[in-house]
């Protein structure tokens, strides 16, 4: 029978920069009516987690951080009858407190992870992936050929982003603030690099597509790049706002998108993609078939010990990380 464990996470009381994280020591109950208890394996390093330690998101406090791990399930409380003790299973978009080394949690929330998928993979990955998924085959019909702009191309979705985009038969557009970064979209099937701080991006687009501009951006960066992600549309283009990591877009004046070429913003979030059980399933298995079968790689170049969040959050905001990272356990 499961009894009470002692464990460790990291947990904030006041919002604020990265020396508001504290590295404690908690207990962790027995899973209730359709809960696990889970013992991570690795946990998931993602910039949205820093919207909640700003209160970007607003969070009841005191509170946990991440909503991304991967690890065991220990034990099942009743009601539960998709997953058992013993299980490898990941999950995106909790309640906060993934950065923890056990935790009680829902399980509607888990994801089957096959063996074939290591622990730290699936950590690094499963938000960053099933984000990719939605924006490959939910938010727009591509058509063979087609040509998108994406932002922070060398970022943890955008390489994923750009491998899946190849897939489709895409050409890639993407940005990114260095030439080693540069090197690294280019690596990845990036068909054209952009670097921001050199170049205008929307003149550049608008000289790569003869005059028309892409049909898509996918601008995860936010206020400083909504203007030229729109001014880098083509007519009737959807501009795909998933992230905001340089602040939220502004307000959108509607008569600009008419201007702009009758334009479409949408700004989704992965929740409402992952909400339904089957097509997060589906979702999430097409994912990890292209992993598993080597067409999608994940590159993990951050890892930090879970202890040792402040530093990862100091150097995450810094805009020095590189594809993906985690927290290890």
């Amino acid at each position: 029978m499961a009894t009470q464990l002692d464990a460790k996470a990291i947990r904030f009381y006041e919002t604020g920069g990265p020396e508001v994280l504290h590295w404690e020591s908690v207990a962790v109950d027995e899973p209730g009516p359709g809960e696990v208890r889970v013992r991570h394996e690795a946990v998931g390093l993602n910039f949205a987690d820093t919207y909640f330690r700003t209160g970007l998101y607003p969070s009841p406090l005191p509170a946990g951080m991440g909503v991304e791990a991967s690890g065991v399930i220990e034990s099942a409380g009743p009601g539960v009858v998709d997953f058992a003790a013993g299980d490898r299973v990941t999950y995106t978009g909790s309640p906060l407190g993934a950065y923890s080394t056990a935790r009680v949690m829902p399980a509607e929330h888990l994801i089957a992870l096959p063996d074939a998928i290591e622990f730290e993979t699936a950590a690094a990955m499963t938000m960053r992936g099933l984000t990719a998924a939605y924006l490959m085959r939910r938010i727009h019909s591509y058509r063979d050929g087609d040509t998108i702009l994406l932002h922070a191309a060398a970022g943890g979705v955008g390489l994923i982003v750009t491998q899946w985009a190849k897939l489709l038969g895409l050409n890639v557009i993407g940005t990114v603030s260095t030439e080693a970064k540069a090197e690294i979209a280019r690596a990845h099937g990036c068909d054209h690099v952009i670097r921001y701080r050199d170049e205008d991006v929307a003149a550049r687009v608008r000289e790569l597509t003869d005059g028309k501009g892409v049909p898509v951006v996918l601008d995860s960066i936010g206020a400083t790049t909504f203007a030229t992600s729109l001014d880098s549309l083509a007519r009737r283009g959807l501009l795909v706002c998933f992230g905001t990591a340089s602040g939220p877009i502004p307000p959108i004046d509607a008569m600009q998108l008419a201007i702009k070429g009758s334009v479409f913003v949408t700004r989704p979030a992965l929740a409402d993609y992952i909400a339904d059980p089957a097509e997060r399933a589906e979702l999430a298995g097409e994912l990890f078939d292209h992993v598993a079968a080597g067409r999608i790689a994940i590159d993990i170049n951050q890892r930090y010990e879970l202890a040792d969040a402040v530093r990862a959050h100091t150097e995450l905001e810094a805009g020095t990380s590189v594809g993906s990272s985690v927290l290890t356990v």
